[in-house]
């Protein structure tokens, strides 16, 4: 071919078919147990009284970056189960007043459990790092496949909606708000099931209670948000998230939003948006659909659908298997392709090239750090106050096992032994240690962050 024409693939030429990003499912296949029976046999066990660390696990590869944390997938060395893992540097967290943030998290995460949510797993930390270990969902986030110009049909958001729905009845009555739902935060499994993610802005609210602080995504936010903000008055309350499902669901039909909010959109002109502005429906959709999300959209609170009870009464839910649903037995619409990994590669470039902490290296820095710390006299500290900070969160920091929890669970739920070998096991068990009570740093380091 002429200079700068392509060439002509025929039908048999292998490289005219589309490579996929990673070869994640070939990955995955070289990870199972088959392919690494001789790693097994030297599996690590690991003291069950040791509480879980950073040497528990194999780091495998970068997958997402957010404002002050990053995440890669890990391997459980001694079960060799595989998770996300997010990790969050203590000196950033500081510096950006998130301290109280990531532990709020960390204390509603330990609290909850659904099969809608992202739940986590495990939690610890090390001189430089908080770590979160959560459910490893591969199918990618809904911001990723609108960006991948994925066109989702009636039947799929119909199933992410009623997904959702589950998920926040459930934070309902564990009376926490999450506050920041939007695609960015929902994340699909490998059949296509919707999962909620990032409670790094939720709150909890007691029965009547109401939040006030300005929190959130701007294009995803209630109104009453702005309102409460510009305007005093009550606050508002679990209302606000299912606003967010409506924005999303309209997002994910149409490819945009029903409102044209931005994040530097003034908080004054967005309450006077609300009031003059009306949300136009595609005439192709349908009328039962619409009107849930008008139900869904509608600028009043105390009109607005926000319950599960609202949800299926609504006509466009009618013949919705609830309990089927629940259980993951209801079959996804759209199913990401499993033959690649969804989402950026540029976050593995970046992990590996512009780093300067990178997490493969971490064991050799600590050590490095704590040979130099030791032989430094403490009155030469650079930094008092950071310091001051830095030992609040290692005192205050939770440790979380969920899987050690299960199993004292399963054992507590064991019957009883017969009443003639029940002196025997009377013998004294190890109990475990009382969770140490969450207080974040704000008197070393304040955050003007409220509920």
């Amino acid at each position: 071919p002429a200079a700068g024409q392509p060439r002509a693939r025929d039908a048999g030429d292998a490289r005219a078919q589309p490579r996929p990003l990673f070869p994640w499912s070939k990955w995955k296949k070289r990870m199972s147990m088959s392919s690494i029976s001789a790693a097994t046999a030297r599996r690590p066990v690991f003291d069950d009284k040791e509480d879980v660390n950073f040497d528990h696990f194999q780091i495998l590869r970068a997958i997402g970056k957010g404002s002050f944390g990053k995440v890669c997938i890990v391997q459980k060395r001694d079960t060799e189960k595989m998770y996300a893992m997010k990790y969050m540097n203590k000196q950033q967290c500081i510096e950006r007043d998130e301290v109280r943030n990531v532990f709020r998290e960390l204390e509603i995460l330990q609290e909850i459990e659904h099969v809608f949510l992202v739940n986590l797993w495990y939690s610890f930390q090390d001189e430089e790092d908080m770590f979160m270990v959560v459910d490893l969902l591969l199918g990618g986030d809904l911001r990723y496949h609108l960006q991948q110009n994925v066109q989702f049909s009636e039947d799929t958001v119909k199933l992410y909606v009623c997904e959702m729905a589950l998920a926040l009845d459930y934070l309902r009555s564990q009376h926490i708000i999450h506050r920041d739902v939007k695609p960015d935060n929902i994340l699909l499994d490998e059949q296509g099931h919707a999962h909620l993610t990032d409670f790094n802005i939720a709150t909890i609210i007691k029965d009547g209670e109401r939040a006030t602080a300005l929190a959130g995504t701007k294009p995803y936010m209630a109104p009453e948000i702005f309102h409460s903000f510009v305007n005093g008055g009550t606050g508002y309350s679990f209302e606000v998230d299912w606003w967010s499902v409506g924005v999303m669901a309209y997002e994910l039909l149409r490819g945009w939003r029903p409102y044209d909010i931005h994040s530097s959109n003034a908080v004054e002109s967005l309450v006077q948006l609300f009031s003059t502005v009306s949300v136009q429906y595609a005439p192709t959709w349908s009328k039962e659909m619409v009107a849930l999300l008008r139900k869904l959209l509608t600028v009043n609170p105390e009109h607005r659908f926000s319950s599960l009870q609202d949800m299926q009464a609504a006509p466009w839910l009618a013949n919705v298997p609830w309990d089927e649903l629940s259980e993951k037995k209801v079959e996804p619409g759209f199913v990401p392709n499993k033959g690649r990994l969804h989402c950026d590669p540029t976050f593995e470039l970046e992990e590996m090239i512009l780093e300067s902490r990178p997490l493969h290296k971490k064991k050799k820095r600590l050590a490095k750090n704590r040979s130099r710390d030791g032989s430094r006299d403490s009155s030469q500290s650079e930094n008092d106050f950071l310091q001051d900070c830095l030992d609040a969160i290692q005192q205050d920091f939770v440790i979380f096992n969920r899987e050690k929890l299960k199993r004292s669970q399963e054992l507590a739920s064991e019957p009883l032994p017969a009443p003639e070998t029940a002196a025997a096991a009377e013998a004294p068990a190890d109990s475990e240690e009382e969770p140490v009570a969450l207080q974040a740093c704000r008197s070393i380091c304040p955050s003007g962050g409220s509920s």
